[in-house]
């Protein structure tokens, strides 16, 4: 019995010396093979382009809002947003809505018109007798002659200016209606502000007037825009721009930088400046007023030279230096000169070659 149990404990400290050599061995092991190597990346020659975004929209160059001339009721709309329209074309009509006061000053002008014409016209009937008889002179007739002349043209004159009144138009000018709302300029109508129906209201000092139609020119497109003030001195007139549209996949439009704003406006704590570049579209293309649009704008760029990741790169009392192997897993720091930066690449100016390996330093791994 006391056999066994001593057979027992002996095998039990078997158990646990066997088990603590495994151990010791194992940790052994695994000390010896952490040691820690890194990658390496060497540099490349490559492009590096320095740029900005501006959000802003596509907007036509000029905007026209037309007006009546008259003020009355609509009496019927000729277009609608998307015509194409020249200067001249007839946008609507008005059925004027006559003044009283006018109206009767008008009527009141026409009565003494036609009462200076009558006495005139029998003046000079009277006098062509009496010029038959060679009573009245020549000279006399024809003065006659020449006041009633007056007085038939002060009566159409006054007859157009009442009809002018009620209805907008003059007898002998049909044409030039002012009840006729024309476009001033060729271009797209862009939005129709009234409907059939509809009060209008001719401008004036104390009323802008009711805008009837919008028209502009599309093929002439502008971006406007905003930009940040800690990179508007890094723009000038004259830059080229690309601009990607919102609601246009996989097409960008090249425009010029033809405005910088000289003073800014505050926007959520930031003072953003106003810029507007010229949108330049090949034949065919259309772009929409309104459209929402980002304007890619190149402040600097470097073609051809070396560069390396700005995640090589560490800094150590503002000098820049970088870790170049010089044999397996031995590295050295290197101070390097940098140049243009665009967040992911940096120019590299001195310091390594292309042909250096560089450590990766924070991508350590375990042999």
């Amino acid at each position: 019995m006391k056999k066994g149990r001593l057979f027992a404990l002996l095998g039990f400290v078997l158990v646990v010396v066997l088990g603590a050599v495994y151990t010791v061995g194992f940790l052994y092991e695994k000390e010896q093979t952490t040691e820690a190597s890194f990658d390496v990346k060497s540099p490349k020659m490559g492009d590096i382009v320095l740029k900005t975004v501006a959000s802003g929209s596509i907007q036509p160059r000029q905007e026209i809002l037309i007006k009546p001339q008259v003020s009355g009721i609509v009496r019927k709309v000729l277009v609608e947003a998307g015509d194409i329209v020249k200067a001249g074309d007839i946008l609507a009509e008005v059925t004027i809505v006559p003044n009283m006061a006018a109206l009767s000053s008008a009527e009141n002008r026409l009565s003494r018109a036609k009462i200076s014409r009558d006495d005139t016209k029998t003046t000079f009937d009277r006098n062509s007798e009496l010029f038959d008889q060679g009573v009245v002179s020549a000279m006399d007739i024809q003065q006659n002659r020449l006041a009633y002349n007056q007085a038939n043209e002060e009566v159409l004159g006054a007859e157009d200016n009442l009809r002018i009144v009620r209805e907008g138009v003059a007898s002998r000018g049909g044409a030039k209606s002012n009840t006729l709302i024309r476009s001033t300029i060729d271009g797209m109508i862009l939005d129709v502000l009234v409907k059939k129906g509809n009060s209008v209201i001719e401008a004036n000092n104390f009323n802008d007037g009711t805008t009837v139609a919008s028209v502009a020119d599309m093929k002439d497109l502008i971006f406007i825009g905003k930009i940040d003030e800690s990179e508007v001195e890094k723009l000038h007139e004259g830059m080229d721009i690309v601009l990607s549209i919102g609601a246009i996949d996989d097409m960008t439009y090249p425009a010029v930088l033809e405005h910088i704003a000289p003073k800014g406006i505050e926007e959520s704590g930031a003072i953003q400046f106003e810029i507007k570049a010229a949108v330049a579209l090949e034949e065919g293309q259309f772009l929409r007023a309104g459209y929402s649009a980002n304007a890619d704008v190149e402040l600097d760029r470097r073609d051809n030279i070396l560069t390396i990741s700005e995640t090589l790169v560490q800094y150590k009392k503002r000098q820049a230096f970088v870790e170049v192997e010089t044999s397996p897993g031995i590295f050295v720091v290197t101070d390097v000169k940098l140049g243009l930066s665009d967040g992911l690449s940096v120019e590299v100016l001195s310091g390594i070659a292309i042909e250096d390996k560089l450590k990766v330093w924070n991508k350590p791994s375990y042999r």
